[in-house]
């Protein structure tokens, strides 16, 4: 008789599924401070800047790019996270993070809508012309 071949390990993290108490311990609290982050830099870090300015358009600008900037660097975190989570099979914290990944984009969306009605000529005014 021939004995068997013991089992292959499965050392690669996509080779199962990751455990859903240790993937829900990751994506809840994940999903909740990047949510909060989003949340307090709009109310703090731009809202604070915005009132600080005190009406000066330059510096109303400044705040609203590094806001801008402050978002993109979060959404290119939260999507690298959400491809680890996806290749170590985490199904909720990939779940979570494109969540989030969907949230910044609305903010990204927002603030750049906000930018362009800020920044739109004045009506009846033509694009190119010498007062406008």
């Amino acid at each position: 008789m021939t004995n068997a071949l013991p089992a292959p390990k499965h050392w690669r993290p996509w080779s199962r599924r990751t455990r859903r108490g240790v993937d829900l311990a990751f994506a809840i609290p994940s999903f909740l401070l990047e949510t909060a982050w989003l949340v307090l830099d709009w109310m703090f870090g731009l809202g604070l800047d915005v009132w600080a300015a005190q009406g000066d358009e330059e510096r109303i600008d400044a705040a609203d790019l590094a806001h801008v900037e402050r978002v993109w660097v979060l959404l290119i975190a939260v999507l690298a996270l959400a491809a680890l989570a996806a290749i170590f099979r985490a199904r909720w914290t990939a779940i979570a993070q494109l969540l989030v990944a969907l949230l910044a984009g609305g903010v990204l969306m927002v603030a750049q809508h906000q930018w362009d009605h800020r920044h739109a000529p004045p009506p009846g005014c033509i694009r190119y012309s010498a007062n406008c």
